[in-house]
């Protein structure tokens, strides 16, 4: 019988075809690339549940988020009642002060409370000199006087009046010399002080400045495991008649400097209980710095990601891939929270700096903390988006966030218009419009629709045009910013609201989105561990070393 097939076919090769094999194993080489780039990427953009059911990755950040939120909210909240008490602290002695050393003060008249008369300034000088050198005496509170050396630091008064000057209203002449001359003299505390002789000189003063420093300690925080703080507070009391104009405002105010108490004991609470705030807030930092490294991770992944399919894309089409598309690999959420982990690091390092005394500054924790605080859990709308009907209100709020920012810029320039025009316009006649800050609130409160009725009619009648002008001016902005700037403010929102439902229908509108639209593997499908094992380090070593070996044998 004879042998009628070909002797090459024993081997598998065939002449006819080779070239024919190669490219189509090249196309099937390139499909399975392309398709493995549409699962990294579709996978990319899961959400955790997803992710776990694709690759069962343990939702590893979505744990730590929640667990963070909770640790720095009662953090947040810890530090916020020990300020709390900081703040108290300070508004009660200013109280006190006030009543101490201003002459029949009565609580919340400092807005009036003033001098008319000569003789009543003399007094009233006089009354906050007495008062100090009597102060163990009449305060109820651990008040002491600061000592330099061993040595008391005194009161200081001093009087700031033109140099030189001849005013004579009646003939309506007036000779000043506008330097200004300063007189100072001090009073030491004692018992029983003598009262000093000055002479204040009215025509020509500008004011009278009254200075001290008084030492007190906060002993309210011994009961809630804190070390009591020692303040330094530096009283300004003056007396201002730079206006001439018969009324000689008075105002105490008080500078505030915390230290750290030079030698304490506490008996009563032990030294654990009292630095066990300080591990707490350790342990955050410790989360806080866990949370940075991971999501700086899954940000340097989207960026190699956003090269991988920018290669593609301009392989393939010939064209630059849009920016928006771009911009889709860069999660915004991680760099918020990245955000809120260093502002929280820095504050809970401080915060923990306060709990031992090394540092006494309040306002910068407070900052810290507060704005890390509200970026974390801004950063929970995120795990909300996965809900659909969350996640399209988070979307619309995303989309038009840009053409809100070139709406507000436009509708700004009018609104600083009206600023301008108001505080020149109206100051003079309206309380509201005296400085470009109270012109700023009131307009703002206008457009929200507050206090509009007391704006109208709180308007001085003086002068008739700037009264009708007053009406013109009010009635424009009303107009103009309630109906007509505020309702395309909402056009905004809703033409991007019906864009977003119109996505969310699945009709693909980037360039993204139909690149991604071509691949129907759910999560559950199983061919995401496949791409998992394919593209671990130890299955490329071997591939490669597979090639190589091919290689070696072709050329053989």
């Amino acid at each position: 019988m004879e042998d009628s097939s070909d002797p090459h076919d024993v081997y598998g090769i065939h002449e006819a075809s080779p070239w024919a094999d190669s490219q189509s194993q090249q196309d099937d080489e390139d499909r399975d690339k392309v398709d493995s780039l549409r699962r990294k990427i579709k996978y990319y953009f899961m959400n955790p549940c997803e992710k776990y059911h694709a690759r069962g990755r343990k939702p590893w950040k979505l744990i730590l988020q929640i667990v963070k939120i909770a640790f720095i909210t009662i953090q947040l909240v810890s530090f916020g009642l020990s300020n709390q008490m900081v703040v108290t602290f300070k508004e009660e002695n200013l109280m006190t002060f006030k009543h101490l050393f201003l002459k029949d003060y009565v609580d919340g008249g400092m807005d009036t409370y003033a001098l008319y008369r000569q003789s009543d300034t003399y007094d009233h000088i006089y009354h906050i000199i007495t008062q100090f050198g009597l102060l163990h005496n009449t305060t109820v509170g651990n008040h002491e006087y600061e000592r330099n050396g061993g040595i008391y630091t005194p009161l200081t008064l001093c009087q700031e009046f033109y140099r030189n000057g001849t005013i004579y209203p009646g003939n309506e002449t007036f000779e000043i010399d506008t330097h200004v001359d300063t007189d100072c003299l001090q009073v030491y505390p004692m018992h029983h002080p003598s009262l000093p002789q000055f002479e204040l000189h009215f025509k020509r003063m500008l004011s009278v400045k009254i200075t001290f420093v008084l030492k007190a300690i906060n002993l309210q925080t011994v009961r809630h495991r804190e070390l009591p703080d020692c303040y330094d507070f530096a009283i300004a009391i003056t007396f201002n008649n730079g206006a001439h104009s018969g009324r000689i405002k008075v105002d105490l105010e008080t500078d505030v400097d915390i230290n750290e108490c030079r030698d304490w004991k506490v008996s009563g609470a032990s030294a654990k209980s009292i630095y066990l705030t300080v591990l707490f807030d350790c342990l955050i930092v410790v989360m806080c710095i866990t949370s940075f490294t991971l999501c700086t991770r899954s940000i340097i992944n989207g960026i190699l990601l956003q090269h991988e399919y920018t290669s593609y894309y301009r392989k393939r089409c010939g064209k630059h891939v849009p920016w928006l598309d771009k911009l889709e690999f860069v999660n915004g959420w991680y760099i918020l929270i990245i955000v809120s982990d260093t502002l929280t690091i820095i504050g809970s390092i401080l915060k923990m700096e306060i709990q031992t005394k090394v540092v006494t500054n309040y306002d910068v924790c407070s900052i810290f903390l507060g704005v890390g605080t509200m970026f974390v859990w801004i950063g929970v709308i995120r795990y909300m988006g996965y809900f659909r009907k969350y996640n399209i209100l988070i979307l619309t709020l995303r989309a038009a966030f840009p053409n809100v920012i070139r709406f507000i810029c436009c509708a700004g320039i009018i609104y600083l218009s009206y600023c301008f025009c108001g505080w020149i316009v109206l100051g003079p006649f309206h309380e509201k419009f005296r400085t470009l800050n109270t012109v700023s609130e009131c307009l703002f409160s206008l457009i929200n629709g507050d206090d509009m009725f007391p704006t109208f009619v709180n308007m001085k009648q003086k002068s008739s045009l700037v009264w009708i002008f007053s009406r013109v001016y009010l009635y424009t902005f009303v107009s103009l910013f309630i109906y007509m700037i505020l309702s395309l403010f909402i056009t905004i929102i809703t033409d991007t609201y019906d864009t977003i439902k119109q996505q969310q229908s699945g009709v693909p509108t980037s360039e993204l989105q139909k690149f991604l639209s071509v691949c129907n593997d759910l999560p559950n499908s199983g061919v995401y561990r496949l791409d998992k094992s394919n593209h671990s380090f130890l299955d490329c070593c071997l591939r490669r070393r597979w090639s190589q070996q091919e290689g070696l044998t072709s050329e053989a």
